[in-house]
C-alpha cells in the first residue's frame, strides 16, 4: 500500500457521516435545504506554522481557521474537504491525530478532499481545507452590515496568539501559553449565540486593526476604536498596538445596535465593547480619535 493509499485509508476512519460515502467517491452528497456557507483556507509551512512544529497542531489549526470563518456567519459546521500534501509516514500520522482531535472537539464532519505528492522531498508543505456550514439565520451577517451609531465589540482578547508564538519559538514547554497559537479555538458557540442580535461580524485572523478597517471599508463607515478598552494578553500589556495588529487570534469582531445587550458579554470567553461606528469621514479607521500613524502595520497581508 502506497503512502497515499495508507493516508486515505486512515482518513476513512475519520469520515463517519453518510454524506462522505466512505470516501470511495470523488464527491460528497449533502442533504437538506436552506442556505449553505462555504469558506476555504490554505496554510503554508514556514508561514503559518514553525519548522519542526507538531503536525497534529497544524491539522488542528487548519480546521480552526476555517471554522472561525463559519463562526462569523453564525453557522453550525456541515462538513470539511481536505487538500493534503503528503509527507513521510510520521508526519502523516501526526497530522491525522490532530485532525481527529479537531473533528471531535468541534463536532465537524470530514466529507472528502484530495491528496497530492510534494514536487520535491524538501518542498514546503501546502495544505488547504474547505469548510461548509449551515447558518442559523438567513441571511448570515456580513462585514458590510455595520452602520453609524452601532457599537463595536470583540470576543476574547488580542495578543494571545503572538504570546504563544513567541513562547513556542523560544522553546517553551508551557502548553497553556502556546495553545492559542498552536491550537486556537474558533468562536462557534459565540457566533451562534449572537445570531439574533448581531449586525456586522467577521473574525480577526489578520489582526484587529486591519480587519476593523476592512469592515469599515466594506460598510462605508468609519470605525473608531478606543485602545484603552481593547483587552490584550498580559504578556503583551506593554505592546498593545502590536497585539492589535499581529493577528492569528480568531476572535470575532462584531457590531450591535446602540445600547443593545451583548448576548455573550458574560460568557466564559466574553466580549468587550471597544468602539463605535461613525458616519464615513476622511479615514476609515480611527484610534483614540486619530487615524493610525503613517507606517504603522495594521495587520498581516500576504505579499508584504
Amino acid at each position: 500500500m502506497s503512502g497515499e493509499e495508507a493516508f486515505i485509508a486512515a482518513l476513512r476512519e475519520l469520515a463517519h457521516d453518510p454524506a462522505a460515502r466512505g470516501l470511495i467517491d470523488d464527491a460528497a452528497v449533502l442533504d437538506g435545504t436552506g442556505p449553505m456557507v462555504a469558506t476555504h483556507d490554505t496554510m503554508v509551512e514556514g508561514v503559518h506554522w514553525l519548522a519542526g512544529q507538531d503536525p497534529a497542531d497544524v491539522a488542528w489549526k487548519l480546521v480552526a481557521a476555517n471554522l472561525s470563518d463559519l463562526a462569523a456567519k453564525c453557522c453550525r459546521p456541515a462538513g470539511l474537504l481536505l487538500s493534503f500534501m503528503l509527507g513521510d509516514a510520521h508526519w502523516n500520522s501526526r497530522f491525522l491525530a490532530g485532525l481527529g482531535d479537531a473533528l471531535a472537539a468541534f463536532d465537524a464532519l470530514l466529507l472528502g478532499g484530495d491528496t497530492v505528492s510534494p514536487p520535491a522531498p524538501d518542498a514546503p508543505k501546502v495544505i488547504g481545507l474547505t469548510a461548509l456550514g449551515r447558518p442559523i439565520r438567513d441571511p448570515p451577517p456580513s462585514r458590510a452590515d455595520a452602520q453609524a451609531g452601532q457599537s463595536l465589540w470583540l470576543t476574547g482578547r488580542c495578543g494571545a496568539a503572538l504570546a504563544g508564538f513567541e513562547a513556542l519559538r523560544a522553546g517553551s514547554s508551557d502548553d497553556a501559553l502556546t495553545a492559542p497559537f498552536r491550537r486556537p479555538v474558533p468562536r462557534l458557540a459565540a457566533g451562534q449565540a449572537l445570531a439574533a442580535a448581531v449586525c456586522a461580524m467577521m473574525d480577526v485572523s489578520d489582526g484587529l486593526l486591519l480587519d476593523a478597517q476592512r469592515m469599515a471599508d466594506a460598510s462605508g463607515v468609519t470605525i473608531a476604536i478606543e485602545t484603552r478598552l481593547v483587552p490584550v494578553h498580559p504578556a503583551l500589556a506593554r505592546r498593545k498596538r502590536e497585539a492589535m495588529a499581529w493577528g492569528d487570534d480568531y476572535e470575532l469582531l462584531f457590531t450591535l445596535p446602540r445600547d443593545a445587550h451583548c448576548p455573550v458579554a458574560d460568557d466564559p470567553v466574553g466580549a468587550t465593547r471597544i468602539g463605535t461606528i461613525l458616519p464615513r469621514g476622511a479615514h476609515s479607521l480611527l484610534l483614540d480619535g486619530s487615524p493610525p500613524p503613517a507606517g504603522l502595520s495594521l495587520g498581516y497581508r500576504h505579499g508584504e
